[in-house]
């Protein structure tokens, strides 16, 4: 069964921008969270983009297509180690004209946004949830709702990770940001905000899926809660109870019972008698009020303990 983040990541890679800022705003990120520069014959430049998701490698194919006049090529590198999964690497063959692509989207150390400086790429606020698309697709994760609310971006740039965090903060979402052994972690871990980023993603029915889950997950909380809650209530009951009972019979044993006045002599015959009755079980059948019985049977009690 696929993760649920492989099944978001291709629900997204099925869905092409329609505007063309937005589309290379979303293969700048895509690129920059996972692709490498090459060198090539007369020092052209080139690019080199992995990634283990067959779908992510298809859209890469197509938005590269759409960004310039490049060559590009595809391999998969079948891994013999058990259960690993395949790598598809998407080349672009060194050329002249890999340069202006590459400062066009950004990828330039001159070039490159960050979270001070969006420069053109990022200019538009549907183009920056474009790029955070692109990150998602290029070092995205996020866990199934039932396994608990965590969504990521991982990079292993710091400024890349704070740009992608100030966009998100932008958006209002209360993104952390954190080191992880040699990577940068761009972090959600509210529910609500998880489900906005889904949202912003166009990523329907995986927003759909996550809202359905955490609402039975907080349903099933909720139903926990107030079992516990009675449990809880019924044991401090039986424990109250158990204690009044000994003392009663205390009290009988040492023969103060019967000396008693007759409304708490009543109070302790009703209680020996329904030794599992509430307090506001009691009430009905003393016919006096909930806080009556609490303190009759506390006087009861207290007077037990002077025998001890």
């Amino acid at each position: 069964m696929p993760s649920f983040a492989t099944e978001v990541k291709n629900e997204l890679a099925r869905l092409i921008y329609d505007k063309p800022h937005c589309r290379k705003a979303e293969l700048a990120a895509l690129l920059r969270m996972g692709a490498a520069i090459t060198l090539g014959p007369k020092h052209a430049l080139g690019i080199s983009f992995t990634t283990e998701n067959a779908a992510v490698a298809r859209k890469v194919l197509v938005l590269l297509k759409d960004a310039g006049p490049v060559h590009t090529e595809i391999t998969v590198s079948r891994s013999r180690r058990l259960k690993k999964k395949n790598s598809y690497t998407v080349r672009v063959v060194p050329s002249p004209v890999v340069e202006w692509l590459l400062r066009e989207l950004g990828l330039l150390a001159d070039s490159m946004p960050t979270a001070a400086r969006g420069g053109t790429l990022l200019r538009r606020s549907c183009c920056r949830v474009a790029y955070l698309r692109g990150a998602f697709l290029g070092g995205g994760s996020v866990n199934r709702p039932e396994a608990g609310y965590h969504l990521e971006l991982v990079s292993g740039n710091y400024q890349f990770a704070e740009l992608l965090a100030s966009l998100l903060r932008r958006l209002d979402m209360p993104a952390g940001l954190t080191d992880r052994k040699e990577a940068y972690v761009v972090y959600l871990k509210e529910s609500d905000a998880i489900v906005d980023f889904l949202g912003l993603m166009q990523a329907e029915e995986a927003t759909e899926a996550f809202e359905v889950t955490r609402n039975v997950k907080e349903v099933r909380n909720q139903v926990n809660r107030l079992v516990n809650c009675e449990t809880a209530n019924l044991q401090k009951t039986v424990d109250a109870a158990g204690k009044q009972i000994m003392g009663i019979r205390a009290l009988a044993a040492a023969g103060r019972l019967e000396k008693l006045p007759p409304p708490l002599r009543m109070a302790a015959e009703v209680r020996l008698a329904h030794p599992d009755a509430t307090l506001s079980e009691l009430a009905v059948l003393l016919g006096i009020g909930r806080s009556g019985v609490n303190h009759r049977l506390r006087k009861l009690t207290e007077l037990a303990a002077e025998e001890n």
